[in-house]
């Protein structure tokens, strides 16, 4: 889930605070113009099946920027969001399914975690791809991770499998120019946070737009705190194929992730620099202070109050930004931070509403 937006900054140092707001008021327009053409509002549906203070403060938020935006929004409670007499995520796969059933319903939006691991990742694949504006259908995350940026609607309707992804899209091997759609596909849809977050970087300056697309991170060395399947694990993929090496770091292990060939691959191959169509995962054996001290950007994404990444331990100039609903790092972070983002809820919001 992306950073709560009612928490208040309290960063202090000599570094630039980017707040939110000026990143989102680009793709506000770019909402609203898309909006004008349609013949009817469109209509997103919520499913809220939780207790859970975060979750709910987000559903607030949703509907306050639809409300805003001209979208229609309907908040649909199940479970401990109705009564604490019901359990946690009772009634959340009916609720979706109805959804899914309903003509007039546009787009679907479930507020996780709900019940967390596998059963979670189940529900996301009960929602239909064609109404999914999260991304997080199977068949969206496996263009992400294949580097697939295309794809044809009508392949939506059809099972995932390795034919239908090579026959029904523009495969990551194919030079792909800009990010405008080639004739007859659309954008596939990426997960919302992930994306704001690739949004916000490029705001900052982060990716240089002289160098060609798909590879605008090129030289940038970024750490992504927590690889959580939702947040994490994708950001990592996404920053990776657009040509940054990536440190992903979770509890228990620290990965790397990139598309560039490794030295000795490029020894054996008489020194040809072969790039891979997508991003390659490889163990890493640095540990997590000497990735923070390498990279350009930091990402904090660890859903703990506890948890600070220390400034000490930071680049002098780097970018940090904050996806957790706590603060991940310490309250003087631009002492050594270029530019600060505290959060980046605002533009996911934004990137969900594109997806309608």
């Amino acid at each position: 889930m992306a950073s709560d937006p009612v928490h208040a900054d309290e960063s202090t140092g000599k570094g630039m605070l980017m707040k939110a707001d000026a990143i989102a008021d680009t793709f506000r327009a770019e909402v609203k113009a898309a909006l004008a053409a349609c013949t009817r509002p469109p209509k997103l549906v919520g499913i809220l099946s939780t207790s859970s203070a975060p979750s709910h403060n987000y559903a607030l938020f949703t509907k306050k920027q639809c409300e805003d935006l001209g979208v229609e929004f309907v908040l649909r409670t199940t479970g401990a969001a109705v009564s604490t007499d019901l359990g946690e995520g009772d009634g959340v796969e009916e609720a979706i399914i109805e959804a899914n059933e309903d003509k007039s319903v546009d787009g679907i939006m479930v507020y996780y975690p709900i019940f967390g691991g596998q059963q979670d990742h189940y529900l996301q694949q009960v929602v239909s791809p064609v109404k999914d504006v999260e991304g997080l259908n199977i068949k969206f995350h496996y263009n992400l991770y294949h580097n697939i940026r295309f794809i044809e609607p009508t392949s939506l309707l059809s099972a995932l499998s390795q034919q239908s992804a090579s026959t029904a899209s523009v495969p990551a091997s194919v030079p792909i120019l800009s990010d405008d759609p080639p004739a007859g596909t659309v954008k596939s849809i990426l997960p919302c946070t992930p994306l704001a977050i690739v949004k916000c970087l490029e705001h900052a300056g982060v990716y240089n737009k002289v160098l060609k697309y798909g590879d605008r991170a090129y030289g940038k060395t970024i750490t992504v705190i927590n690889r959580s399947e939702v947040v994490g694990r994708p950001l990592a993929a996404l920053l990776a194929n657009d040509g940054s090496r990536v440190f992903s770091v979770d509890i228990d292990s620290i990965q790397e992730y990139t598309k560039r060939p490794s030295a000795r691959r490029t020894e054996n191959e008489g020194g040809a620099r072969r790039y891979h169509p997508h991003h390659v995962v490889h163990p890493c054996t640095l540990s997590i202070e000497a990735c923070i001290a390498l990279s350009d950007v930091v990402v904090g994404a660890v859903p703990s109050a506890n948890y600070k990444v220390p400034t000490a331990q930071l680049k002098d100039g780097c970018v940090c930004v904050n996806v957790a609903s706590e603060k991940n790092f310490e309250k003087d972070v631009r002492e050594k931070a270029s530019i600060y983002i505290p959060a980046v809820g605002k533009v996911t919001i934004l990137m969900l509403l594109r997806n309608l």
